[in-house]
């Protein structure tokens, strides 16, 4: 069998491709597709009846195959193996799946889909999450979660539950990527998979909630109530979307903001730490040259986004994947005390006179990737409407000054700048 051949045209406008997925009653039998062109267009405002498939590629080593118009392309195993779960006996399906739908060779193809993702999850009539293959541990998790949302869980049942296996399943990798965030946030209807088994989306954000476990014991778990807030949601969104051809946003948060609360998740390239949030955010970086290229290094997109988020009057100078950032600021005073709960909320010791914060005063931040401690430093620098965070760090035989993303404020005032430049070094 021939390898499958993308057209040489590329998609444009807002036309995608969608994945036919027939059916066999033989679940073993090879996976067997179609390809064909569709417009968003189509049906106007409405969502449209395709499902949409959020998922993690997983590792590029052995993959499967899978049929298409008759000829062979090679995918990851997890996402045969969610394919399989998806093929029906009867019916076919209609499915959107990154890796199948967008041409991966074709970089042009890959820049314009990119930006149309919003769009496609947000039109799609709903969107499944594969969480990857089914395990007896697994699948007891989610039906634990189930029965918690059912409110069928008595007292001594949640005590025998395998509360360790439910904790390994919200581990799992799909839970850490950072592409999953838009899929979830423009979704109208959410359902989960994990092998044959599935819940739906606010089902198991309600027995999650009622379960009350507790996160604190692993890193992996601290972005967890992000993603659920996000999946809960998702009924209440409208089943209408705007039919513009002019850009897509979710308007979740500006753009500064997303990148602060969510830059630790994972991503198999380092440019989508940025680009999969540009569906999200409610101030428009394109109209700065900030949108999807793979043609651009690391080095050149990160500097792009420095100069959307503090100004066209920062200085950044990159080497060997750490960068200098130079620019005019005041320090406003150091953080001498946190208190966590969904957000933020820190005690300043005041070291500006011209702020007149009167010694000690207390903010609220919004929540962080990277929580806020003791010693920190708050600055308010030249061109920015809100403060940042400076962490101190020993990175080096010498003391610098380190990058601890951009937090933001509510109800600050205007004040005299002092002359002093801030320095801080931060790995891209």
């Amino acid at each position: 069998m021939s390898s499958y051949q993308y057209p040489s045209r590329p998609l444009s406008g807002d036309n995608i491709r969608l994945l036919r997925l027939l059916p066999n009653e033989d679940e073993a039998a090879p996976l067997q597709c179609k390809l064909r062109n569709y417009s968003l267009q189509k049906l106007g405002t409405r969502t449209h009846l395709y499902e949409a498939l959020s998922y993690t590629w997983g590792g590029s080593k052995n993959p499967r195959s899978i049929s298409i118009n008759k000829q062979k392309l090679d995918i990851t195993r997890n996402l045969h193996a969610g394919l399989l779960c998806l093929r029906d006996r009867s019916l076919e399906r209609v499915l959107w799946v990154d890796a199948i739908c967008i041409d991966q060779s074709n970089l042009e193809e890959r820049k314009q889909q990119v930006q149309l993702m919003a769009k496609i999850y947000a039109k799609a009539h709903r969107v499944i999450i594969w969480l990857g293959r089914g395990t007896a541990d697994a699948e007891g998790a989610l039906e634990d979660i189930r029965l918690a949302a059912n409110e069928e869980l008595t007292k001594s049942s949640k005590e025998e539950m395998n509360q360790q296996a439910i904790l390994s399943l919200l581990q799992r990798p799909w839970f850490q990527r950072i592409w999953v965030l838009q899929e979830v946030a423009a979704a109208r209807h959410v359902v989960m998979m994990c092998g044959s088994m599935e819940i739906d989306g606010y089902a198991f954000c309600l027995g999650l909630k009622s379960l009350k476990l507790s996160y604190t014991s692993s890193p992996e778990l601290q972005t967890l109530l992000s993603i659920t807030y996000l999946i809960e949601r998702a009924g209440l969104r409208s089943k209408y979307t705007t039919d513009s051809l002019e850009r897509f946003s979710l308007n979740v948060r500006n753009l500064a903001e997303l990148i602060d609360m969510f830059h630790t998740r994972k991503a198999s390239d380092v440019r989508d730490k940025v680009y999969a949030l540009l569906g999200m955010s409610s101030d428009d970086p394109g109209k700065a040259g900030l949108q999807p290229d793979y043609n651009i290094s690391w080095e050149e997109l990160f500097q792009q986004l420095v100069k959307f988020v503090l100004g066209k009057d920062v200085s950044v100078e990159t080497s060997s994947q750490r960068a200098v950032i130079k620019i005019k600021g005041c320090i406003l005073g150091l953080v001498s005390s946190v208190r966590r709960d969904d957000r933020q909320n820190v005690k300043i010791t005041s070291r500006n006179t011209a702020y007149k914060l009167g010694g000690n005063t207390e903010w609220t931040f919004q929540a962080s990737a990277k929580p806020i401690q003791e010693r920190d430093v708050i600055c308010l620098l030249h061109g920015v409407s809100k403060p940042t965070i400076i962490r101190l760090s020993l990175d080096g035989p010498n003391r610098q000054h380190s990058f601890c993303g951009t937090s933001y404020l509510s109800g600050t005032g205007k004040s005299p700048w002092e002359s002093h430049k801030i320095k801080k070094n931060m790995r891209p």
